[in-house]
């Protein structure tokens, strides 16, 4: 049976603890008991870890053999703001693909009202994407920005940087990854697509137009659907 794992609040060179919410999920929920083994990430190393004590505010590990641990390749999503349930979804399940990074941005279509209340919520989505790097076993949950305005995006720095575009001339997106360079970074649109100003735009700066097929994929599906595929090709 798979080992759960938990990242580390506070880590030494032989203790770790897990605070808040993960200490009081640990003691309640899942009702541990001091000597079980979990794995525990501290910093870029992972631990096997047994528990030395329980409360519901802090529990403590003492730290035993190192395991291995894959690096995670960089994928960065940028991302327009759209419907927060189901923008807040995207972050859970890319963050399960292996996205490193996601920078919210703010299109011409999107809500108004979304973008006014995106910063504040900036620390729920570090906190779904926290939780979704734990489930998934991950190193490290992904960093994710403050939202930003578009044409702060477009001059993103990586050498692979491509255009989600459902546009019949646009490259094919899978193509397009074979012969990539990390780290690479895809833009997906708000609900209605990227305006033909912003297609522009991106042209401009050196996006690659891509397409992942003939049907019309929803925002969320769309960026799922490229990081699934991103990390099939990658391994």
């Amino acid at each position: 049976m798979t080992r759960r794992r938990w990242i580390a609040d506070e880590f030494s060179d032989h203790h770790a603890a897990l605070l808040g919410p993960n200490a009081a999920h640990l003691a309640r929920v899942l009702r541990a008991r001091v000597g079980q083994q979990f794995e525990i990430v501290c910093g870029p190393l992972v631990h096997l870890g047994a528990i030395a004590s329980v409360s519901e505010e802090r529990v403590e590990f003492a730290l035993g053999d190192l395991l291995p641990a894959a690096a995670a390749r960089e994928l960065i999503l940028v991302a327009a703001i759209y419907k927060f349930d189901r923008f807040e979804w995207a972050i859970e399940k890319c963050t399960e693909l292996g996205v490193t990074r996601i920078v919210p941005v703010v299109a011409r279509r999107t809500d108004a009202h979304l973008a006014a209340a995106a910063g504040k919520r900036l620390e729920r989505w570090r906190r779904i994407a926290h939780e979704a790097s734990q489930q998934s076993r991950r190193l490290h949950p992904p960093q994710i920005d403050e939202a930003i305005k578009l044409k702060s995006a477009l001059s993103l720095a990586a050498p692979t940087r491509l255009l989600l575009n459902e546009n019949e001339q646009s490259e094919n997106f899978r193509e397009a990854l074979a012969a990539a360079a990390l780290p690479i970074a895809f833009a997906v649109g708000p609900e209605g697509g990227w305006t033909p100003e912003e297609l522009a735009e991106f042209a401009a700066a050196g996006w690659r137009s891509t397409t992942l097929g003939a049907t019309v994929l929803r925002a969320e599906t769309a960026a799922i659907a490229a990081l699934a595929s991103a990390a099939a090709l990658l391994g």
